[in-house]
């Protein structure tokens, strides 16, 4: 090879890690979402819970789970969290790139792992996780469904920065519904209340961040 077509090599290289780097640089952080793998339901009545009112109820409750089953489904629940602005309620970066993952994670193994539930390796990364989806009657508080959200920022590395995880809970009127009553309306009050359950601990999320002591500058 040439002299000339050597030099001519070595700047074209020179330009296509210049390229890389600066790509690197520029990459949208990531926002990993992903569904809950389990549905509950409790009905407790005069008896508070225990033995015989989960056999009084049981049938019921089974019910309960099939059909939350049925209407918060997997990309159903993905569908309503990037139906919110999750930019704003989260406080994350303007060029984000939400990815979503339709497989649930292992419910045993959520606490368990520390590092990145996906393998980017993107410089500025974070993760939504639903944890738990559960409905509950109780005798005097009356019909409610509850959402366990978990956010990780890992920021550049594989070593969790900030960890949140809170319930978000607000009242059901329609769901579970009775014979001869709208169905779809009873359902698609859980999509509802799904996403106001989000909003909730968003704004309880932002709280925690704001109250976290600030790293002095180096």
């Amino acid at each position: 090879m040439s002299k000339k077509k050597m030099l001519t090599a070595i700047v074209a290289v020179g330009l296509g890690m210049g390229v890389s780097h600066a790509a690197a640089q520029t990459a949208p952080c990531e926002l990993h979402i992903w569904p809950a793998e389990r549905m509950n339901s409790m009905t407790t009545g005069l008896l508070g819970g225990g033995l015989l009112d989960s056999a009084l109820h049981g049938k019921k409750d089974a019910r309960n789970k099939a059909q939350m089953a049925s209407a918060l489904d997997s990309p159903t629940q993905l569908d309503l969290l990037q139906s919110l602005d999750l930019k704003t309620l989260l406080s994350l970066p303007a060029d984000i790139q939400v990815v979503r993952h339709e497989q649930p994670l292992e419910r045993h193994s959520m606490n368990k792992v520390k590092t990145r539930r996906s393998d980017s390796k993107a410089a500025c990364y974070s993760e939504l996780i639903v944890a738990d989806v559960f409905y509950q009657k109780a005798a005097i508080y009356g019909r409610s469904l509850k959402t366990l959200f978990m956010v990780r920022d890992f920021g550049s590395d594989d070593k969790i920065d900030f960890e949140y995880k809170a319930w978000g809970g607000n009242g059901l009127k329609l769901f579970p519904p009775k014979e001869g009553e709208d169905t779809v309306a009873a359902l698609d009050e859980l999509g509802t209340v799904f996403k106001k359950n989000f909003e909730e601990f968003a704004k309880n999320e932002r709280t925690a961040v704001a109250a976290r002591p600030k790293v002095a500058a180096k």
